[in-house]
């Protein structure tokens, strides 16, 4: 007698990406970034595997309202790179909150994924906008809350 196995269902083939809506104002920078980086890796989901993109789209706006705990607004600093001999550029978090405060949130995120082509692949469905008006209105994003 021959058993019959049912065949288990492959994720990746079902999987539905939504839109998630979270409002940065008052949240703290670096919680704010891992529940971020969990929803972009689908953590959240039952059919999470490390190697895939099971994850959602993440629209944040407000990003100018983060706040950060200590003494990080002054001591702070961002560093990059030119690639030349001398060309190693400082900027402290105050000076880039005034500049672009969405470059700070998509920093705190990039550090929580993997540093791989995933991770750059998963990025890319991070939006960061500054104030609450953001494009993606016709993908009807669900609001999510975060503490």
């Amino acid at each position: 007698m021959k058993i019959q196995r049912t065949p288990v269902p492959d994720c990746r083939t079902k999987i539905e990406k939504k839109f998630y809506l979270v409002d940065a104002t008052g949240k703290t920078l670096g919680r704010l970034a891992s529940n971020i980086a969990k929803i972009l890796l689908g953590k959240h989901k039952s059919c999470w595997v490390p190697y895939a993109d099971t994850g959602d789209f993440v629209i944040v706006i407000n990003a100018e309202k983060i706040k950060v705990t200590g003494r990080k607004i002054t001591d702070k600093v961002y560093y990059r790179h030119s690639g030349y001999l001398g060309g190693l550029k400082k900027e402290t978090y105050a000076s880039l909150m005034k500049k672009s405060p969405e470059t700070v949130i998509e920093h705190a995120v990039k550090g929580m994924l993997p540093h791989n082509r995933l991770g750059r692949q998963l990025l890319k469905k991070l939006k960061v906008y500054r104030g609450s008006d953001h494009p993606h209105q016709a993908q009807k994003p669900v609001v999510l809350e975060i503490e």
